[in-house]
């Protein structure tokens, strides 16, 4: 079994462990460029919100988006728009990837800026 899949696998489990608790979802995908942010409702089958490196807001700030400040940011950003459709509470799926470095910065901004998982 290579990375990626042992990776997919592990997302697959921590998926259908919040598919059961009925949960708002904040999923975190990281490449080796970029790192993306998405709130999927409880259903998960729409997408409430997303940020990412690659929005050209975040492009002007930042000019490299695969590093921890850029994280940091992405997680701010998903923050505030979660807030704004009034979404306090998540579960944190972090697609697989460690909790660890960029994905774990995002979390703790997230966190930070008045999200709770």
């Amino acid at each position: 079994m290579d990375k990626n899949t042992a990776r997919l696998r592990r997302a697959r489990k921590t998926r259908a462990r919040i598919a059961d608790q009925k949960a708002t979802r904040l999923v975190v995908y990281r490449s080796n460029c970029n790192i993306y942010a998405q709130i999927i409702d409880a259903s998960g089958g729409k997408v409430l919100a997303s940020a990412s490196t690659v929005e050209a807001d975040v492009r002007k700030e930042l000019p490299n988006g695969g590093n921890l400040s850029a994280a940091v940011l992405v997680g701010k950003r998903i923050a505030d728009k979660a807030k704004q459709l009034g979404i306090a509470e998540v579960a944190f799926d972090r697609s697989g990837f460690r909790y660890h470095g960029r994905v774990k910065a995002l979390a703790d901004a997230a966190r930070e800026n008045g999200l709770s998982f």
